[in-house]
Formats: C-alpha cells, sequence, structure tokens
C-alpha cells in the first residue's frame, strides 16, 4: 500500500490523510467543481474532480472514481465514513480496479446496510432487538396492520443509510399514512432505496453504540461503548465514552453482544454496533459497517489511532493486541460544530467564514478555515471538538473551556448550545435520554444579547471617535462629559445606546468597566462578569464573538436603511433556508387553518414542513414544485 485514495471529503478526508501521511503513504484527493479550493484538496499530494457540485454527480458518481483510481495511479480506497463507505457495490468495483478496499467486504456491507436483513442476522448470534416489523412485505396495507400490531408511538426507519435520513416517529394511526410517504421519498432521495421498518419507540432511551475491529486473520475485540444520546433531529450532537451509565457488568454484556453480531458476517475493519438501552435492558439498532464521526472519543480512551488500525488490517496485519489488553483510560467528550441556527431547529446555514478560529490545547477534527465556504451541497459540520479528561468532569470542564474560546463568524453556528448543554443539569448527571434536546431546546438556545451589544457599542464608538473635537460640528462642549451617541440592530429590533463611563441602552443604565476596546477587541466588565469579545466588520455589519457564541449587529450610523421605513402585510411566509420546493399542498384560493401544510422544502437530503401560522387564505404562491429557493424568499401570501 503506497497511494490511497481518500473518497470522501472535508473534514473526513483531512482526518484519514493526516494518519496516512503519518505512515508514509502518498494521499490523492477527490472533489466536486464546488470544493475545488477545499481544504482536503490543498492538503492532499494529488487532486482529482470527479463533476459538478450535486452529490450524485461527484462524490457519488461511481464510474468517475473508478477513473480517479486509475489516473492517480492509486493502489488503495478509503472511502470515510458516509456517501459510498457502506456501498457494497463501490466496494466491488474498486476491488475490480485491482485496488485495496479499506473496509469489510461487500457481503457484510450488504447484510448490515439493511437494517432489515442485519436484525435478522444478529437475532441468530442472540444479540436482542426491538420489538417491530422487518418483513419484505412493504405494501401500506401491511405496513399499516403492523404499526396498529405494535402500537404507537412507533418508529418508521429507512432500511438503507442512517443519519436521521428516512425517519419518522408516529404518535397516532391517524398520522401514519403521511409520515410512511415522508419516510419513503426522504430515503428513496438519500439512499435509492425507499424501503423500511417499524419499531416500537421506546420513550426515554439511552443510544448507546459499541466500537469493534477485527482482523483478516479471525480476532475481533469491541473498544468499549459510547453514548450518543444527545440528538437533534436524530443526528448525534454530542457523544462520550465510555458511557457514564454503563458499569462494569454492562460494558461485558454489550461488548459481548456486538462482537457476536460482527462475527455472524465475517466482518473485518473498524465498525460500530448500535443499540438503544432503557431499563437496564438493551436491543441492536443497526450495524454501521465504517468508522462513525465520533470514533475520537474512542481513540482518546484507548490511545489508538483507528485510521491507521483500518489502514494495517487491509494490509493484511494482525491487530497487536486481545481484549484483555484493552482498559479505558480517563473520559473523552466531543461535541459536533454545525453551520446552523439552533433557535430556528437547527435549520442549516451557509455562508463564507470570515473567522474560523479553534483552541490549540484539545483535539479538532476540521475541513475547514477561514474563507472557506459552506453550501447547502454537503453535510453542514464545520467541525469536531473533543476534550479528554482523568476524569468525566475534567473532560467536559475543558470542553466547554475550548467551545468558549472559539471563534466563528460569517455564518450561524451552534456552539452557544452545545455549551449550555455540557452544562445542563440533565447533561451533568450522565442520565440524560434521547429526548434531551426536546426536553431543554428553550433553555438551550436563549442568548442574552446585551454583551454583544455592550461590545459592538465599544468597537462602534472607537471608530467614530473624532481627531480634534474642536473642529467638530457636534455640539461638542468643554468641561462637559463626553457622550458617544450608538445606533445598532439586531435583525428587526432596533437599539439607541449613550456611552459615557456608563453605557445608556435603551433608557436603562448599565455600569460597565471598561479594561481596553479598539476597532476590532472589546475588554470590559458587565455586572461583575468580565466580557472579552472580538469583532469582525463585514460592511455596514459587525460579526459580535464572545464566549464561544456570535451575533450579527448592524451598525446603523452607516446603514443606509436607517431611512427607509418598512411595512407592508403580514401574511407572506418567508423560506426558512435555501433548499428544492418537493410538495405543493396548496393552490391560489385555498382555506388554510394554523398547523396545516403549505409546502414541503428539501435541505441537505433532509425534509422541511412549511405549515400554515394561522387560519387564513392563500392570496399567491411565490415557488413551484422542483424549483430552487433560497433563505428569506417569499414562498406563500396568506390573505
Amino acid at each position: 500500500m503506497y497511494n490511497l485514495l481518500v473518497a470522501n471529503r472535508g473534514e473526513i478526508a483531512c482526518r484519514i490523510m493526516r494518519t496516512a501521511r503519518l505512515l508514509g503513504l502518498r494521499t490523492t484527493a477527490v472533489y466536486s467543481e464546488a470544493d475545488q479550493n477545499a481544504m482536503h484538496v490543498r492538503m492532499a499530494d494529488q487532486a482529482f474532480c470527479l463533476g459538478p457540485a450535486p452529490a450524485l454527480q461527484s462524490y457519488l458518481n461511481v464510474p468517475a472514481l473508478i477513473q480517479a483510481i486509475r489516473d492517480s495511479g492509486a493502489d488503495a480506497v478509503h472511502p470515510g465514513y458516509g456517501f459510498l463507505s457502506e456501498n457494497a457495490e463501490f466496494a466491488e468495483a474498486v476491488m475490480a480496479a485491482g485496488a485495496t478496499w479499506v473496509g469489510p467486504s461487500p457481503e457484510a456491507i450488504r447484510i448490515m446496510g439493511s437494517k432489515i436483513e442485519a436484525k435478522r442476522r444478529v437475532v441468530t448470534a442472540g444479540t436482542p432487538i426491538v420489538p417491530g416489523y422487518v418483513g419484505d412485505d412493504q405494501s401500506d396495507s401491511t405496513l399499516t396492520a403492523e404499526a396498529l400490531r405494535i402500537g404507537f408511538p412507533l418508529l418508521i426507519k429507512a432500511s438503507a443509510g442512517g443519519g436521521g435520513k428516512g425517519m419518522r416517529v408516529v404518535a397516532s394511526a391517524e398520522a401514519f399514512a403521511d409520515a410512511l410517504a415522508g419516510a419513503r421519498r426522504e430515503a428513496r432521495n438519500a439512499f435509492n432505496d425507499d424501503r423500511v421498518l417499524l419499531e416500537k419507540y421506546l420513550t426515554a432511551p439511552k443510544h448507546i453504540e459499541v466500537q469493534i475491529l477485527a482482523d483478516t486473520h479471525g480476532n475481533i475485540v469491541h473498544l468499549f461503548e459510547r453514548d450518543c444520546s444527545v440528538q437533534r433531529r436524530h443526528q448525534k450532537v454530542i457523544e462520550e465514552a465510555p458511557a457514564p451509565t454503563v458499569d462494569t457488568a454492562l460494558r461485558a454484556r454489550l461488548g459481548a453482544a456486538a462482537v457476536a453480531a460482527a462475527r455472524s458476517v465475517d466482518y473485518v475493519g473498524a465498525g460500530t454496533v448500535e443499540f438503544i438501552a432503557e431499563d437496564g435492558e438493551f436491543y441492536f439498532m443497526e450495524m454501521n459497517t465504517r468508522l462513525q464521526v465520533e470514533h475520537p472519543v474512542t481513540e482518546a480512551i484507548t490511545g489508538l489511532d483507528l485510521v491507521e488500525w483500518q489502514l494495517r488490517v487491509a494490509a493484511g496485519e494482525r491487530l497487536g493486541f486481545s481484549q484483555d489488553d484493552l482498559k479505558p483510560q480517563g473520559h473523552a467528550v466531543e461535541v459536533r460544530v454545525y453551520a446552523e441556527n439552533p433557535a430556528r431547529r437547527f435549520l442549516p446555514s451557509t455562508g463564507t467564514l470570515l473567522r474560523a478560529e479553534f483552541p490549540d490545547n484539545v483535539r479538532v477534527d476540521t475541513g475547514v478555515a477561514t474563507g472557506d465556504r459552506v453550501t447547502t451541497h454537503y453535510d453542514p459540520m464545520i467541525a469536531k471538538i473533543i476534550a479528554h479528561g482523568r476524569s468525566r468532569q475534567e473532560a467536559v470542564g475543558r470542553l466547554r473551556a475550548a467551545l468558549m474560546q472559539t471563534r466563528l463568524c460569517g455564518l450561524q453556528h451552534n456552539v452557544g448550545y452545545l455549551i449550555r448543554a455540557l452544562g445542563a443539569p440533565d447533561f451533568a448527571s450522565g442520565h440524560y435520554t434521547t429526548g434531551f434536546a426536546d426536553a431543554n431546546h428553550e433553555a438551550l438556545v436563549v442568548m442574552d444579547e446585551l454583551p454583544f451589544l455592550m461590545a459592538a457599542a465599544h468597537v462602534v464608538s472607537k471608530g467614530n471617535e473624532r481627531e480634534d473635537p474642536w473642529c467638530s460640528s457636534d455640539g461638542f462642549i468643554p468641561n462637559l462629559e463626553d457622550t458617544v451617541d450608538v445606533h445598532l440592530a439586531v435583525g428587526e429590533k432596533r437599539y439607541a445606546l449613550r456611552l459615557r463611563g456608563e453605557i445608556d441602552c435603551d433608557g436603562v443604565r448599565h455600569a460597565v468597566n471598561t479594561l481596553a476596546a479598539d476597532a476590532s477587541t472589546a475588554d470590559f466588565y458587565l455586572g461583575g462578569k468580565r466580557i472579552l469579545a472580538h469583532v469582525q466588520r463585514e460592511g455596514v455589519l459587525l460579526h459580535v464573538m464572545t464566549g464561544g457564541e456570535t451575533l450579527v449587529v448592524r451598525d446603523l450610523g452607516r446603514d443606509i436603511d436607517r431611512f427607509v421605513v418598512t411595512g407592508g402585510g403580514t401574511g407572506g411566509i418567508k423560506a426558512p433556508l435555501p433548499g428544492q420546493v418537493l410538495e405543493l399542498r396548496v393552490k391560489v384560493g385555498d382555506k388554510v387553518h394554523a398547523g396545516d401544510v403549505l409546502l414541503i422544502i428539501e435541505a441537505m437530503k433532509m425534509e422541511h414542513t412549511i405549515r400554515a401560522p394561522a387560519d387564513g387564505q392563500v392570496q399567491e404562491l411565490h415557488c413551484a414544485v422542483g424549483g430552487r429557493v433560497e433563505e428569506g424568499a417569499a414562498l406563500v401570501t396568506l390573505a
């Protein structure tokens, strides 16, 4: 193995290339036209373009990938995690092209890639599964009958793929038909496979997964478990290892079940067996026949480089250790930093990263840097930040401190949400469940805008300072207290601030002890708390960053729209994110009630339902099925 082609992009490709370089391998990147200047392309020894931005025409384009293997002279292919990493046909095509496939056999991928077939296989190995339906009959009538037999609430899951795509929680029989149609459609778009399975929905479960590693000589070990229960929209946000509520006995049972599941398909390489646990019992959910995004927490507590062992196993080496040699060391926690707006139910955000600065005292896996762009075409994850400590408390403390030192601007992100989540009592106790994000949503998205306004006022005032007050025409009078008036806006809210030792914000005075301020930073005490803010100016916009969070503040002193009075009707419904219109459920003249579905938008392979905010009548339609819409674009006008 000399030249490794990484059939993936972004953070995934960068992480694999780092290990490949340490092993002395030459690296080959592939990219779409949208990624021609991406970090993974810049990092590789050579790179080949696969096609246009849409994944189906580039990263999922098997003929183009096989051609890149031939053109690059690659003798091995690592699929990363995502895209084609769990595609048996791609694995076979790679091997047919004469390259080494870094992963399990196509047969194992095929079996475990079908959630239905996987459950059938592991049951024979003695692994417990959640009660449900995994049959071949996919007719509406059979699925409806099975749903009634299982009872509600239940979970519809796509048989192929993961990441929450094609998944629906159904609360009642009346909602089943629409949920089934949506799950099938989403699964078909994401995986080209609309088969589904049904499961009893556990109301307060833990999501526990076990990392396994197997060589070609029959040796299989488990590398302990991870707790991945903090999820939004069925996608993981925070992961930790070991799981805080798993004791030694349960760890042994989970590990044995995971190894048995892997052995049932003669598994080779790194893989993850996912379980759902409740009341001391656990059930097999699925096996991911690839490395997981959250694998760094396992690396932290074992001291192993899992990508290194994937490559060594693919080269035919034996595992250099047995199960008895492995002991978890300390505790590790990982968070996923996304370009999204938590306050708007995690809608993805796009744009150019005007600043991307991460702390250097923790592990940061990222595929972007300052100046890079996050687009609608791919997953909006910016980075993974991982902290390790001797105890769980130490690891969480280090991670929160690292997040508070992170500075991101140019798009919306979830760093503040993560900081609050790590500090929430439910999380601190370790007894949180998959319902954590929903139960704590309001508390986790709240942001105190006052420190950001104060910081912006400091920066604007420094930028507006007079070089010679005697030459000004602003009413300067000697021996009277000098004041600076600043006018700011956050969204539609406008603020008038006056700086005169203290700061008056809309008539409310706040004691502020300023330590230092210039055109890009402000260091001050507000209410006894020290605030150190960094500000990135973009025209009239001030991207204020403090404590890991970012707020965009408009400097009305430089903003021409301070002279414009906005108005008009309130019935216009705008696109909450950029995407493609999948369905239009209404036409002009239709009467609708609050909560009725108006249309469905697809963005990043996830569906977003737009509902009527109130009773009304459709007056105008500003979009059509199949058309693309940008964030903020008018969709429907209700009278």
